[in-house]
């Protein structure tokens, strides 16, 4: 299944709602069980119901775990049989994509956690600079913590901030944890993604030196607002094979990247597993795979511009696309 986050325009302002993205459009899924529920005749109370088991927010959602789940999916399957046009309160249960703005698939997660998996991209930064990997990058997945507040989806336009001239897109696809956990066993990490999605990480390429170079950071040079792109919806783990998927970036239109996540040196199972030691995780933390291997500019010597367009592909995920805005002043 392909979960989305999604908002509709209503005389009170926009209301935010989670649907399954089909071909026909964004299955509404809380008004969907509604519906489900009304046609069973077993309650007279099914949109209230529907609210506890099949939530309208991503968090909630998630964290009803494997009932919420099953609930969806049988609801889901309902839909499409007997095709309601209407739940109970009179809510529209089908949308199509040009009336819906889609917002990232979880658009304020509990934490961000950004890693550096690919060893190809630990390589190339050897060649630019000199500096070998450190031999702890082998042993465990290192990673930083990003400003969950800064999160922005598809079709927004990325920010330019005051204080950078190379602004930087990379590469990268995320996982999404789906129950709580601590201490989780690597053989039992994999059942804590809830599905997968893009990530692209925006980096102020220019600042980055003068922060490390402190033995601290990155700091504004990934914390900024717009800086963590992330959609365009979630797939869930269950329908998708994350072992080897291709993975492109395009800058209008143009290949500049391209890579395939079986490159990753630490898996998300060992990520997950390293990450809970000691500390709890939680429906709706997000973590990122770090970039693939000559998957930014930085690596190509290229570099995007205001007005550009960027599209992160990722097999079995979609596509991920964005317009860079104009260099904000001082």
């Amino acid at each position: 299944m392909k979960i989305a986050t999604f908002q509709v325009k209503t005389p009170v302002g926009p209301l935010t709602r989670v649907g399954a993205v089909e071909d026909e459009g964004l299955i509404d899924l809380n008004a969907a069980c509604a519906a489900r529920l009304e046609a069973d005749g077993r309650t007279g109370r099914p949109s209230e119901i529907a609210d506890a088991i099949v939530p309208s927010s991503i968090i909630p959602f998630l964290t009803g775990g494997k009932l919420t789940r099953e609930k969806a999916d049988a609801s889901l399957a309902f839909t499409k049989e007997c095709m309601p046009e209407i739940g109970p309160r009179g809510e529209q249960i089908l949308y199509r994509k040009a009336d819906v703005k889609l917002l990232a698939p979880v658009p304020e997660p509990n934490s961000i956690r950004d890693t550096l998996s690919f060893e190809g991209h630990m390589k190339n930064f050897e060649r630019r600079t000199g500096k070998p990997t450190p031999p702890r990058w082998y042993e465990v997945p290192i990673y930083y913590k990003g400003n969950r507040r800064s999160v922005t989806g598809p079709d927004e336009t990325i920010e330019w901030p005051s204080y950078t001239e190379k602004l930087d897109y990379e590469l990268e696809f995320g996982v999404v944890i789906g129950q709580q956990g601590r201490d989780i066993p690597v053989n039992k990490a994999g059942s804590y993604i809830a599905g997968y999605t893009i990530f692209n990480d925006i980096s102020a390429r220019d600042v980055i030196p003068e922060e490390v170079s402190t033995n601290l950071g990155p700091a504004k040079a990934k914390d900024m607002e717009t800086g963590n792109v992330i959609g365009p919806w979630l797939v869930t783990a269950d329908s998708l094979d994350a072992s080897s998927l291709d993975m492109e970036a395009r800058i209008n239109g143009e290949v500049w990247s391209s890579g395939n996540s079986s490159d990753m040196y630490h898996s998300f199972p060992e990520i997950i597993s390293y990450i809970s030691q000691s500390e709890t995780l939680y429906p709706g933390d997000f973590i990122g795979s770090g970039t693939v291997a000559n998957g930014c500019g930085d690596e190509l010597d290229r570099w995007i511009q205001p007005g550009d367009t960027v599209e992160l592909e990722v097999e079995g995920i979609g596509v991920l696309k964005n317009v860079i805005g104009p260099r904000q002043s001082a």
